[in-house]
């Protein structure tokens, strides 16, 4: 069987001048990066056009450890629409090099329904992270250099700062570190610590911001800890914002590329969904929906994830809503949260689909609360049988929800032709009403409330006293109206990810609150997560290698 680089490789790519043609973007307006990727400028969003679009949220069910193929369905069902005659554009995140040097070796999709091309984007693209990391890393310089340069000093008390550096990777020994050592000339000793990039309340920032304005004025509310006189301070004071935002010129303009079959694809920004808001930018979005009628866009991990805080935090912040949620599932997911072996996925299992399928379920009874209808994608692997697929179809039919067979990884747009038309037939309807969860203006407990026990499932929520005292300076603070982006295991509906399926009765708890002042929202941190996650015992990075013709392996 090819891999998805094999595959990849076998595609003559389309100049990114015929790829724009396409959105009727002129080449004068592209900024090229090699003919085959470029950035679009923000003039080309259109309110008006942003309002008559059709917007589309490829969301999936509690994964497996190796993700269920949400952006392989989100690329293929953009395919499939521009198949069927619907112009259509992709929004879609861009890949971290944590995941991509650790587990997954890739995150563009796979077999024929893929983002090209696929080494470049999986690989610094067009440097966007980069800019992101130097912009974050710049305003932590500035801190340590107030905090020794005593005659302009704020007065900061190092004990407070909250404000940690970033890097574009795995790496859990820096974590926890001390900085300043090596006497009055190394700066200030304090303890301190790295985010990973896409962690960083910067790409959250870049991802939420609607111009270079909004972007600055953003950063400037970064709030960075008190003053010994216990008085806030944020970027703003160290007059950080307009440096940050001039590293961020190029990096706030969203990528153009191409799908396996030749259409176009925009990529921008890319913030995980267990940690932070797991979706591409506000601005990567509204331009796909000012230059398409149909715009197909994903949310990481599950949704219970990403898909709650695309609704609750995107949507309202952006004013876009969505006319259709794609659920993908797959049987081997089905398998695992049904008490399936990881090490046997790919064996027949009927029973343990069936009793998986209670997440499926929940996922379906989340969407809900949002008025936006459902479609199922059972996104096919090689390994399902038809006993399995039948019984997923028919259990959907049963909760009155369509479920359609989305062979995407083997067949491109054409596997999901069908998938295509049953969105097609809800959009059209324009049947739902969206409404977000929860009103921001709720008090901080409420807002974690309703998503733990309507979303999660929890019987209710606890507070450490850490939590409890973050809640309070939150209150000090005026940030009470702010939505909540809880950080949580993307491994199962609780905070625990060893309870799989539908787990029932358990307590989310809260352990920290973050404040993500710039960002415009709450950072709840629940169980044992991490923001600067580690690698695994065999990281996909051993894999991947480069040949003397520049040939790129290990990647899929």
């Amino acid at each position: 069987m090819p891999t998805d680089i094999d595959i990849a490789r076998k595609v003559q790519l389309r100049h990114i001048a015929e790829v724009a043609a396409q959105l009727q973007i002129s080449e004068d307006d592209l900024h090229l990066f090699g003919k085959y990727k470029a950035k679009l400028p923000l003039d080309l969003i259109d309110d008006e056009k942003v309002k008559e679009a059709k917007l589309i949220l490829v969301s999936a069910i509690s994964p497996t450890p190796a993700g269920e193929g949400k952006t392989t369905v989100s690329i293929g069902l953009s395919q499939g629409l521009n198949r069927i005659g619907k112009k259509t554009c992709v929004a879609l995140r861009e890949p971290s090099l944590g995941p991509v040097f650790g587990i997954k070796g890739g995150a563009t999709g796979g077999g024929y329904s893929q983002v090209l091309p696929m080494e470049d984007i999986n690989l610094h693209f067009t440097g966007d992270f980069a800019a992101v990391e130097k912009a974050h890393n710049l305003l932590s310089a500035l801190v340590d250099n107030n905090l020794h340069q005593r005659k302009r000093s704020l007065g900061l008390d190092p004990r407070t700062i909250l404000w940690k550096r970033v890097m574009d990777m795995n790496d859990r020994a820096l974590r926890h570190l001390v900085i300043g050592l090596g006497g009055r000339t190394q700066g200030v000793p304090r303890e301190a610590g790295f985010d990973i990039t896409a962690a960083s309340e910067i790409m959250a920032i870049l991802c939420l911001s609607t111009d270079l304005e909004d972007l600055k004025r953003r950063m400037g509310n970064i709030f960075i800890g008190f003053t010994y006189d216990k008085e806030p301070v944020y970027a703003r004071q160290l007059n950080a914002q307009g440096a940050m935002a001039a590293l961020l010129k190029d990096a706030i303009k969203p990528n153009l590329v191409q799908t396996i079959e030749g259409y176009p694809a925009i990529i921008h920004g890319g913030p995980f969904a267990n940690i932070a808001q797991g979706t591409n930018t506000i601005l990567a979005t509204r331009m796909a929906m000012s230059l398409a009628d149909y715009v197909v866009t994903e949310a990481g991990f599950g949704f219970d994830l990403g898909g709650e805080k695309f609704l609750d935090i995107k949507c309202p912040t952006a004013d876009i809503a969505p006319k259709a949620i794609v659920l993908v599932a797959t049987i081997r997911a089905l398998k695992y949260h049904g008490g399936g072996s990881l090490k046997e996925l790919t064996v027949p299992n009927p029973e343990a689909v069936r009793k998986g399928l209670v997440n499926l379920e929940k996922h379906l009874e989340n969407t809900k609360h949002y008025g936006v209808k459902p479609v199922v994608a059972l996104n096919l692997f090689t390994t399902d049988t038809e006993e399995e697929v039948s019984i997923v179809l028919e259990r959907c039919r049963e909760l009155g929800v369509q479920a359609v067979v989305a062979d995407v990884w083997g067949r491109g747009g054409a596997g999901a032709e069908d998938l295509a038309k049953a969105v097609t037939e809800i959009v059209e309807k324009d049947e739902g009403q969206f409404a977000p969860l929860y009103d921001w203006n709720l008090p901080v407990e409420e807002k974690i409330e309703a998503v733990a026990t309507k979303i999660y499932g929890a019987s209710g929520v606890e507070y450490s006293s850490k939590a409890r005292l973050n809640l309070k300076r939150i209150a000090r603070l005026g940030l009470e109206g702010l939505p909540v982006c809880i950080a949580k295991t993307q491994k199962s509906l609780s905070d625990n990810p060893k309870l799989i399926g539908r787990p029932e009765g358990f307590t989310i708890t809260v352990r920290e609150i973050e404040i993500a002042a710039g960002a415009g929202f709450l950072v709840p941190i629940t169980g044992d997560m991490m923001r600067m996650p580690g690698l695994p015992a065999v990281p996909a990075a051993e894999g991947i290698d480069i040949d003397k013709a520049g040939n790129i392996s290990g990647l899929f």
